[in-house]
C-alpha cells in the first residue's frame, strides 16, 4: 500500500447506495456477491489469479477517519445517522477465494463475499481494481514467459507503468507469473522479489568513447558485467569493443563476463552473429540478452528464427499488457439472506455472457487420476459435494446438449476462506511460494488449453443443482 488514507478509494455509488440501503432499513440486510471474468485477455485459453494479499491489505486497514467524515459531510447528501455508522465501520463480512497463483477461468467465481449489505457492496471498487490490475499483468506475464521456452525474463516496466503503485504492484504480479525478477528496485526491498539491471544508452554516452565506457564499468563490477552494446553500432563498434573490455580487464582479474543486451535492431539476426563473435573470442559462456519491446509474439517468432538469445527484458508491453489492458472481472449480487434462508439472486441479459451464476457457490477442480491433468471446473452450491467414487457428468452451461462422462478422477476444492465475520483466517503465502504454486498448478494444465492462438476451451461446469435453479430463474423472469 501506499501509506495513505484508502478507505474511500470507491466508487460514490456505493456511498449513495450504503446511505440508501440505511435509510430505508437494510443496514443489517446479509447480501451474497461474486467477482468473475467473462474472458481471458488476448484470446488466451486461462487467466492467473493474483491481487489477494494487497486486497487483505486494504481490508486490515478500512475505516474512517475524521476526514472522511468531514469530506462526506461536506457533500450535503448523508444523514448523519449513516455517517456515524460509518464513523463507527467495522467490518464483518466473509470472504473466500481461489489462492493467488491458481490458474482461473471465465464465470467462475474468484471472490465471494457474504455480509451486510453495505460492507460487502462498499468494497467493490478496491477489490476490482486490485485483483483485476495484478490478474492482468500475472497472465501477460506468463504467456511471455511460456513463450521464452525456459529463458529467463526480468520485468523492465517500471518507467511505462500506469504510476508507482502499477509499477509495484505489477511487477509483483510478473514475478508469480515466472519473471526472475524486475527493474523496480522498491520490489526487492519491500516483496524480496530480485531487483536487476545494469546500465543504459546514457552511461555510453557520456564517456569520449564507448570502450571507456564499458572499461569503466567492468571495472566498477567486475562479477556482474553485462554491457550495452546498441548505443552505436552492434557488430561494427558494440560487440568488439565489449571483447575487448573482456579481454583486457576481465581476464587479467580472472573475471567471466556475464553478458551482453541488445536493445535494438534486428534482434535474431544481431544475436546469432554476436553469438558466432563471442564464441570466437573464447566467450561462449557470455550469456545475450534483447530488450526493446517485446511480447510473447515476438519472442516466439524471434526464437523460432533461430535466435541466440539467453535472456530477455521485456517493458511496456508486459507491464501495461497493451495487447489487451482490461481483465473485465466484474462484482455481481449472487444472493440474500432471508430468515437464515439463502434466496439465489441472477442478472440476466439479452447478451448471454452477461447473465450470472445465482446462489452461494464454490469452484471445484477435478483431475484425471491417470494423468493428473486438470480435466474441467465445476460450480457448485457451498453446501454441494462431488463424489469422486461414481462418474460424474460434465456439460456446457451454454450448449447444454455437449456432456462428458468422467470417471477415475479427483476433485480439489479451490474456494478458501479469507475472512470469518470479519476476522482473517488465512495466512498468506509469501511471493515465491505463490510463484512456485502457480508453476506447479500452470503445470497441470493440457498442453492445449495453453496455446496462444485457438486454445482449447477449458470447461466451467455447473452442478445439476446450480444449473436447475438458473433455469428456474431464467424462465421465472423472462416470462
Amino acid at each position: 500500500m501506499t501509506g495513505q488514507n484508502l478507505t474511500l478509494l470507491t466508487d460514490f455509488y456505493e456511498l449513495t447506495m450504503a446511505n440508501g440501503y440505511f435509510e430505508h432499513g437494510f443496514k443489517d440486510e446479509i447480501a451474497y456477491f461474486d467477482m468473475f471474468f467473462r474472458r481471458v485477455p488476448d484470446g488466451g485459453g486461462f487467466a492467473i489469479m493474483a491481487g489477494l494479499e494487497q486486497f487483505i491489505e486494504y481490508i486490515e486497514n478500512l475505516n474512517f477517519s475524521d476526514e472522511d467524515i468531514e469530506f462526506l459531510r461536506s457533500k450535503k447528501i448523508f444523514s448523519e445517522e449513516f455517517l456515524n455508522y460509518l464513523k463507527n465501520f467495522k467490518f464483518e463480512c466473509d470472504v473466500w477465494a481461489i489462492p493467488e497463483g491458481t490458474p482461473i477461468f471465465p464465470h467462475e467465481p474468484i471472490v465471494t463475499v457474504r455480509g451486510p449489505v453495505i460492507q460487502a457492496q462498499f468494497i467493490e471498487t478496491m477489490l476490482l481494481l486490485t485483483i483485476n490490475h495484478q490478474s492482468l499483468i500475472a497472465t501477460k506475464a506468463n504467456r511471455i514467459v511460456r513463450a521464452a521456452e525456459g529463458r529467463a525474463v526480468m520485468e523492465f516496466g517500471s518507467r511505462r507503468a500506469q504510476g508507482y503503485s502499477g509499477a509495484i504492484h505489477g511487477a509483483r504480479a510478473a514475478y508469480i507469473a515466472g519473471c526472475c525478477g524486475t527493474a523496480c528496485t522498491i520490489s526487492e526491498r519491500d516483496d524480496g522479489i530480485p531487483a536487476l539491471g545494469t546500465m543504459a544508452h546514457s552511461w555510453v554516452q557520456l564517456f569520449d568513447s564507448e570502450y571507456e565506457a564499458f572499461k569503466a564499468y567492468a571495472t566498477t563490477y567486475p562479477d556482474s558485467c553485462t554491457l550495452l552494446v546498441d548505443t552505436y553500432n552492434v557488430l561494427k563498434s558494440g560487440v568488439p569493443n565489449a571483447i575487448k573490455v573482456f579481454d583486457e580487464v576481465l581476464k587479467p582479474m580472472g573475471k567471466r563476463p556475464k553478458g551482453i543486451r541488445i536493445d535494438s535492431g534486428d534482434i535474431a539476426y544481431l544475436s546469432k552473429k554476436a553469438r558466432k563473435m563471442l564464441d570466437a573470442a573464447g566467450y561462449a559462456d557470455c550469456g545475450i540478452t534483447a530488450s526493446n519491446s517485446l511480447d510473447e509474439y515476438i519472442i516466439r517468432d524471434t526464437l523460432l528464427q533461430g535466435a541466440k538469445i539467453d535472456s530477455f527484458g521485456v517493458g511496456e508491453r508486459l507491464i501495461t499488457s497493451k495487447s489487451e489492458p482490461v481483465f473485465g472481472g466484474v462484482y455481481k449480487l449472487a444472493a440474500i439472506e432471508k430468515d437464515g434462508k439463502i434466496i439465489p439472486k441472477i442478472k440476466i441479459s439479452e447478451n448471454t455472457e452477461k447473465i450470472t451464476n445465482p446462489g452461494f457457490k464454490k469452484v471445484y477442480r477435478m483431475f484425471s487420476s491417470e494423468s493428473g491433468e486438470a480435466i474441467a471446473d465445476v460450480i457448485t452450491f457451498f453446501d454441494e459435494n462431488i463424489n469422486t467414487d461414481d462418474p460424474y457428468e460434465i456439460f456446457d452451461p451454454e450448449h447444454t446438449w455437449k456432456r462428458k462422462m468422467i470417471s477415475n478422477f479427483s476433485v480439489e476444492q479451490l474456494t478458501t476462506q479469507i475472512y470469518d465475520k470479519g476476522k482473517k483466517v488465512y495466512n498468506s503465502p509469501d511471493v515465491h511460494e505463490i510463484r512456485k504454486y502457480s508453476e506447479k498448478e500452470i503445470a497441470r494444465l493440457w498442453d492445449e488449453v495453453k496455446r496462444f492462438e485457438f486454445p482449447h476451451k477449458y470447461y466451467v461446469d455447473l452442478s445439476p443443482e446450480l444449473w436447475d435453479m438458473k433455469d428456474k430463474l431464467l424462465n421465472k423472469y423472462s416470462k
